[in-house]
């Protein structure tokens, strides 16, 4: 059995195909970049038109299958930008349509915890989901993901990328912020604002870009990750004790930072959990997690005909039922 996932929910338009034992036979995808203006919604939707036919092209030759060879066409359906959405949704129709082949829309969030646990030894964590535009801590439960804490502004990736624009390097930033993370020397106090188990990133963004001219930019990477990644921590922290699990997963973009994975370890040791981290490849949005997910719900029986196949912006992590 083999699956073909398009992932499009923002500057990554990605295609990946699996087989039904989780082994990933291609992911080849192509990310749109802004240095000066992180995503512009319509730029990305016709860089992904532009450029999908290459990736699936790619991606066919990579697995050496054909379409026809493909059990059931996937797509995120959501979260994300709606121009995005709309152009993987639109290739996902046409595929399945050309090969008389099912279609499946999932959930982006979900597809993240499910490559997660896929590609380490994860069985039932607390999920630290933080990507640009999420940020969640999600334990599964009843049949459901609950998401136990979640930001109430902006997703962490974001405020980094949003912070790193204003130090001028470029987009995304993360990655070199995180760098820049183990170069700092001294912590500048900055706003810590957890709210029960929910966070708030606007007020640390503000500040720590009102000082910058005034510190060393190191010494300022260090203090604003340090600070929204504790944050994150402290909420991880409760969620664990709240569920009495015994493992962390962290997954989405965000997992490829050295510095929250550092800040985690800590956490999980003075716990007695387990940390156990997406690899850097199916950390980012990816067209493989999109097949898992899709062959993973369509191996469970779920099946939608083409007219629900419509994108959903707000497509939240606790909607999704836990069948598979």
């Amino acid at each position: 059995m083999y699956a073909l996932g398009i992932e499009s929910t923002a500057h990554t338009f990605g295609i990946g195909i699996v087989d039904e034992k989780g082994n990933v036979l291609a992911n080849e995808k192509m990310t749109y970049t802004n240095p000066d203006a992180g995503i512009h919604p319509r730029l990305a939707a016709e860089f992904h038109l532009a450029n999908g036919k290459n990736v699936l092209t790619r991606a066919l030759n990579t697995a050496n299958l054909s379409i026809n060879d493909m059990d059931v066409i996937g797509f995120a359906q959501g979260p994300g930008l709606g121009p995005c959405l709309r152009v993987g949704a639109i290739t996902a129709r046409y595929l399945s349509t050309l090969a008389n082949k099912p279609i499946l829309g999932v959930n982006h969030c979900v597809a993240h915890i499910s490559i997660g646990k896929n590609k380490t030894p994860s069985t039932n964590p607390v999920v630290v989901y933080t990507s640009g535009a999420n940020t969640q801590i999600i334990a599964e439960e009843n049949g459901k993901y609950r998401v136990l804490g979640e930001t109430l502004d902006m997703g962490v990736g974001n405020a980094l990328d949003q912070f790193g624009r204003k130090l001028g390097l470029g987009f995304p930033a993360g990655p070199v912020i995180d760098e820049n993370y183990f170069l700092g020397k001294k912590y500048i106090p900055l706003p810590y604002s957890v709210k029960g188990m929910d966070l708030v990133f606007a007020g640390l963004l503000t500040e720590a870009t009102s000082q910058i001219g005034k510190h060393d930019v190191n010494d300022l990477c260090y203090s604003f990750m340090h600070t929204a990644f504790c944050m994150v921590a402290e909420v991880t922290e409760r969620a664990l004790a709240h569920s009495e699990k015994k493992e962390v997963l962290v997954t989405g973009g965000v997992a490829a930072s050295r510095a929250l994975t550092h800040i985690l370890q800590k956490l999980c040791d003075e716990r007695g959990a387990t940390l156990h981290v997406v690899p850097r490849a199916y950390a980012m949005d990816n067209g493989a997690m999109i097949a898992w997910q899709t062959l993973l719900e369509h191996r469970g029986g779920r099946k939608q005909r083409m007219e629900d196949t419509q994108v959903e912006q707000r497509y939240r992590t606790d909607h999704v039922d836990i069948f598979w």
